[in-house]
């Protein structure tokens, strides 16, 4: 019975002395076709091509013999190590790396990617790569078939983006197109392909030649260096917010949500895109919605303000958000129980908002209840204090607003 299973990375480059010598001794080699077509590959080994990777991995552990599995890139960076080391295969795994497709892609492109996100695109994950993509200014997509360059671009609708679409590296066939998004669903792409979608106000003319940041991926304190969240109102500058923006509000509707990366959020009645951008501050992806121009005018200012992306809509709701992606959590700024139950019809997992007076909230609670939301409601009651001068520790300004939160319950 095989214990022992020798990964070997393949890039398109000649095989090491290492990967040469595995697959000497190999008398079962498992890998896709280009793979398995290999002049290495001994000609007496049993081959497998490689589909599932759990019944590769339990036909390996049955194996009498020296197995191998050949994989693209670097297969312990999103690919079949994981699935090979599950204690239920019983497999001691060597890993023989290679350059990984991500890094090939970035090198194709002649760009660095240690600031980039790195996401791998399924069926049922494609909404959260797309969201990635919405958010972030520079995103590494490990594609799959059905969830490929098409589909992302036709998820991210009007963001547009520029994509570096790199097909089948490392092979004869490689390619490297640039497109913009919108002309992207217009052709038919080959499988395997990395995509790098890029755009966003971050990206700077001068941007390359800056210095690099100290961490991978994105920078969870992006300039300008303002800690925390549900920030004062002396941070957005000469931005006055509104009512129903002050920070102790703020906090309490961001703890409801709990934004984090991969998501959508909409947030109707933006006002002055307080909350809209420590959301996308956040990681998540944030479309803000607002009937005034003057209030779009000055998120899309906060926005570039603090270095985040976000997509502004313009409109009255809930009329404008029957075009709207589907989003995963909701804040309602304005627009009271009529807006809350459009939003509960497209079935958010949590839906935030807030009311000044008790039958305001009575009529949002009885739209959540009614969409088959459990309910949460509270009085919050802040109250900031002069700490300067000759009324040091004074009452300055008190704000007071019923809190709701509406938890989704899964239907039977």
């Amino acid at each position: 019975m095989s214990d022992r299973v020798t990964v070997i990375g393949w890039d398109g480059s000649p095989l090491t002395t290492a990967a040469r010598s595995a697959l000497g001794a190999a008398t079962l080699v498992a890998g896709a076709a280009h793979h398995l077509a290999l002049p290495e590959v001994p000609p007496t080994a049993e081959r497998i091509r490689l589909g599932s990777v759990g019944l590769a991995a339990r036909r390996i552990a049955g194996h009498r013999g020296s197995a191998v599995v050949l994989a693209d890139g670097d297969p312990g960076f999103f690919g079949v190590v994981r699935t090979l080391r599950a204690p239920e295969y019983g497999l001691e795994v060597e890993v023989v790396p290679a350059v990984s497709s991500v890094a090939a892609a970035f090198a194709r492109a002649g760009m660095p990617w240690d600031d980039a996100q790195v996401v791998v695109a399924h069926g049922r994950d494609l909404r959260r790569a797309v969201n990635v993509c919405r958010a972030h200014t520079k995103v590494a997509v490990l594609t799959s078939p059905g969830a490929g360059p098409a589909e992302l671009a036709l998820l991210l609708g009007r963001v547009h983006r520029t994509f570096v679409i790199c097909e089948e590296l490392g092979t004869d066939r490689e390619q490297v197109t640039v497109l913009t998004s919108d002309k992207v669903p217009d052709h038919t792409w080959r499988d395997p392909n990395v995509v790098i979608s890029i755009g966003g106000s971050r990206l700077v003319p001068g941007a390359a030649t800056q210095g690099g940041g100290w961490i991978a991926g994105r920078d969870p304190v992006p300039p300008p260096a303002v800690r925390g969240w549900a920030l004062p109102s002396y941070d957005y500058g000469s931005v006055e917010l509104g009512e129903g923006e002050s920070p102790q509000l703020r906090a309490a509707q961001l703890a409801r949500l709990g934004p984090r990366v991969g998501d959508l959020v909409w947030d109707i009645g933006s006002g002055c895109g307080a909350a809209a951008v420590e959301t996308a501050r956040l990681g998540a992806a944030v479309i803000a919605v607002d009937r005034d121009p003057d209030a779009c005018g000055r998120t899309a200012a906060v926005a570039r303000r603090f270095g985040v992306q976000l997509e502004l809509v313009h409109g009255v709701a809930p009329q404008i958000l029957e075009d709207l992606p589907e989003p995963d959590v909701v804040r309602v700024g304005g627009g009271g129980a009529p807006v809350v139950a459009a939003c509960a019809a497209r079935r958010p997992e949590r839906i935030v908002a807030h009311a000044p007076t008790r039958d305001a909230a009575e009529a949002i609670g009885r739209a959540l209840s009614d969409a088959g939301y459990a309910v949460e409601c509270a009085l919050i009651q802040s109250v900031e204090l002069d700490t300067s001068g000759p009324s040091a520790w004074s009452e300055r300004e008190r704000a007071v607003a019923f809190l709701l939160c509406g938890h989704r319950i899964p239907r039977l």
